[in-house]
């Protein structure tokens, strides 16, 4: 069984890179958690939160599944969430997915992808709300590019409507609700809600 050594190798170095540059950091980070984000994005490698926001360790907490669903009985983004928002007092939610989302293609697909299918279920439930003006686009990576921005809408929706924001509204909460989107092509990040949601 191989060991992933280099991993180690490289875990030392960043370690080190970070305590030449300063040398409190990780004491200080060990200290307190207290990010002003809560991040729900796609488990897809090339969308790292922290770096394409450019912020550092422990500023950002994060829940990633395929697609960047939030989905009412998945018990795992609805404790993240729970955390989030009432032990660590998270300002903004983020929503975010990005162009040329596998989960989405695999959504459109006629096939048989084993388990996931039960989950992009949920992605598809999203095409057939908004079938006509899906429909009506010719050029099929526009249309996954379109659907990745209905989905992101539909999640944020998801998210709005939990108890545990509403909850957190009613309690008068400072808490911003956001839907954005992530070009892999270009590495910039798109608004697409435009005003964040701040209540019920």
């Amino acid at each position: 069984m191989k060991k992933l050594e280099h991993l180690f190798k490289q875990n030392k170095e960043w370690a080190q890179s970070i305590t030449d540059e300063d040398p409190n950091f990780f004491k200080n980070l060990s200290k307190l958690q207290s990010p002003e984000y809560l991040w729900i994005g796609c488990s897809d490698s090339r969308v790292p939160s922290n770096q394409l926001l450019n912020l550092a360790p422990g500023e950002v907490f994060v829940h990633r599944n395929i697609a960047n669903m939030v989905i009412h009985s998945d018990l795992n983004c609805l404790s993240v969430m729970q955390f989030a928002i009432e032990v660590l007092k998270v300002k903004h939610i983020i929503v975010c997915g990005h162009y040329g989302c596998g989960g989405i293609k695999a959504s459109l697909e006629d096939v048989d992808h084993g388990l996931i299918d039960n989950w992009l279920g949920h992605i598809k439930d999203v095409h057939r709300l908004h079938a006509t003006e899906l429909n009506a686009i010719t050029d099929q990576e526009e249309m996954e590019h379109r659907l990745c921005e209905l989905n992101v809408i539909e999640q944020v929706a998801n998210v709005c409507d939990t108890t545990i924001v509403k909850n957190a509204w009613k309690s008068g909460a400072d808490l911003s609700v956001h839907g954005w989107v992530y070009n892999i092509k270009n590495g910039i990040l798109k608004d697409i809600t435009n005003t964040p949601i701040t209540h019920g």
